[in-house]
């Protein structure tokens, strides 16, 4: 009996579709992609996370490098105030400092010189050069209008010719014109292939015309190599000039070793010989800064060097070292190859002045 009644009332149970209601909820179709699309967002974020880290990491080294070159710079200056407090130390401190100022003022003095030049051979060459590409441009101009206008001649003259051939054509209507309308449709298809050959030509002329146009002016490819080379013997005369007006003393020797150094030297002798320096470093200043006959002096040099430079390779801005050493022969008129001659130093080999610093590349 419990089984019909269960039988009956499964019936009904399917009758009314309880049995098809979903029990177990699908996914949604654009679930998958929205799932991809955080795994992939959390991929970038720990890799965008990694990289902030690292740049941390560097930053931190950064900030510790610097910390230590404060440190050191604190320590440098408190033994420079403990230096300029005693007045044992204190005058050779003066000294020092100043020598590695005459140095940077003949640096500086070379470097003003050269960006001057530079500066006055690049505005020639930039001028020379689109002087040049004005010039090629106006005659490559020339010949492309030329071109334009000798095609839309042929143009016109292909379509008056047909023009003409066919309206004869059109005239010959008789039975007794059949071999000359013959004769005419054969001209009129040479005249149609010329047309076309004169119009393939004038689109050609109108496509280089409009390209021409469109052509962008080149960039200045800068200064070149014979302007740097110029520009680089007259600044190792330049050096050479500011040593000539030292050569009698020993200050670009001291200057030299002042400069290499970073801790201030104490062998420059007691108050009265510091004193004595100073005056001299002075002198040697104002001598360095005069304008008197500097550009005569550094041309002069510069057309010596300029013979006897030679230099590693074609494409090299800078002369080799020894091939500008001193000699007696190039010593100026009046000038002999003694003491004096012999303190003159090599200031390329010697890189006095900080030339290979100055000198263009």
């Amino acid at each position: 009996m419990w089984r019909a009644t269960a039988a009956s009332f499964m019936r009904a149970l399917r009758q009314l579709g309880f049995l098809k209601l979903p029990f177990r909820q699908e996914a949604k179709p654009g679930e998958d992609t929205r799932v991809l699309a955080l795994f992939r967002n959390r991929a970038e974020l720990k890799k965008a996370y990694g990289e902030l880290q690292d740049e941390i990491y560097r930053l931190k080294d950064r900030v510790k490098q610097q910390e230590g070159a404060t440190l050191r710079v604190q320590e440098m200056l408190s033994s420079l105030e403990q230096r300029l407090g005693a007045q044992d130390s204190g005058y050779p401190a003066l000294v020092f400092y100043q020598l590695r100022g005459l140095w940077q003022l003949g640096r500086e003095l070379i470097e003003q010189f050269l960006a001057d030049l530079a500066r006055q051979l690049e505005d020639r060459e930039r001028r020379a050069h689109f002087a040049e590409r004005n010039r090629r441009q106006f005659a490559l101009r020339q010949s492309v209008e030329t071109q334009l206008r000798t095609s839309e001649t042929q143009v016109a003259e292909t379509a008056a010719h047909l023009a003409g051939l066919q309206s004869e054509r059109e005239g010959l209507t008789r039975f007794w014109h059949y071999f000359r309308r013959r004769n005419l449709e054969s001209r009129i298809e040479s005249a149609r292939s010329a047309r076309g050959g004169a119009e393939a030509a004038l689109a050609e002329a109108r496509a280089a015309f409009e390209a021409l146009e469109k052509e962008a002016s080149p960039e200045f490819p800068g200064l070149s190599l014979d302007a740097r080379r110029a520009i680089n013997l007259a600044g190792i005369a330049y050096a050479e000039v500011l040593c000539q007006r030292l050569v009698k003393t020993r200050l670009v020797t001291l200057a030299r070793e002042a400069t290499a150094r970073r801790e201030v030297a104490d062998d420059y002798g007691s108050r009265a010989e510091c004193e004595l320096l100073m005056a001299e470093i002075a002198k040697a200043r104002a001598l360095v800064q005069a304008r008197t006959n500097i550009a005569q002096e550094v041309k002069v040099r510069s057309e010596r060097l300029k013979q006897i430079a030679r230099y590693r390779s074609a494409s090299d801005s800078s002369p080799t070292p020894e091939s500008i050493a001193f000699s007696e022969g190039d010593l100026p008129a009046g000038e002999s190859l003694g003491a004096s001659a012999a303190r003159m130093p090599n200031v390329l080999a010697e890189d006095t002045w900080d030339l290979f610093r100055i000198l263009l590349r």
